[in-house]
């Protein structure tokens, strides 16, 4: 249904735009299907997140993860199903390991330094991690992205040291960790998904 739904959204575009070529259809439809599948991909997983007893960790997880994650990329499962799967796992897996997870005194701190250095070396090396269906191509608009991830990410961090409410400290420090996860080389590997520059080249000839 989906699927259906976004080829008409993307044949109506083309005929609007008669300039848009096949490639450039596939990366609209591509980007037409995440756009319109996240919409009851996000309600399943509250409602399952209801049933676990978690749905305002899960919620509040969704929330402020967005700023990050929007900004950093990451990897694409390839069916509607696996993404499912995927998405419930892992904002519903933080949500309850951040209830029930104990980082406290030096401890917290630690483990926020440690996050914070990591993934301050994984957005340098890989983010904006796109992929070959919806590539980010121009240099402009990978430093964009590149910089707002390095923001969101430290202020993240620092909110998560300063607040004395542990379930939101740990939701930003363990999904910030997973999130940072997803835009790495290996985490892309382990998926078969590539970068958008390795598919369509050095982006770094692209100043547009």
């Amino acid at each position: 249904m989906i699927d259906k739904i976004c080829m008409f959204l993307t044949n109506r575009i083309r005929r609007e735009m008669p300039e848009i070529d096949d490639e450039k259809a596939e990366i609209i439809n591509y980007g037409l299907q995440n756009i319109i599948g996240e919409i009851p991909k996000t309600f399943l997983v509250l409602i399952i997140a209801y049933f676990l007893g978690i749905w305002k960790e899960t919620l509040i997880t969704f929330l402020l993860l967005i700023p990050y994650k929007n900004a950093s990329g990451g990897f694409h499962l390839k069916t509607h199903l696996g993404c499912i799967i995927g998405t419930t796992t892992f904002y519903c897996g933080i949500a309850v390991l951040s209830k029930f997870a104990i980082l406290s005194g030096i401890l917290k701190y630690i483990v926020i330094v440690s996050v914070w250095i990591f993934g301050m070396c994984m957005i340098k090396l890989y983010a904006p991690a796109d992929t070959e269906n919806v590539p980010i191509l121009t240099k402009k608009d990978r430093r964009r992205q590149q910089m707002i991830s390095y923001t969101t990410f430290s202020i993240g961090l620092l909110i998560a040291g300063i607040i004395n409410y542990s379930v939101v400290s740990n939701i930003i420090i363990f999904g910030y960790f997973l999130q940072t996860l997803m835009i790495t080389k290996l985490a892309y590997r382990l998926t078969n998904n590539k970068y958008g520059y390795e598919v369509y080249g050095d982006t770094s000839v692209q100043n547009v």
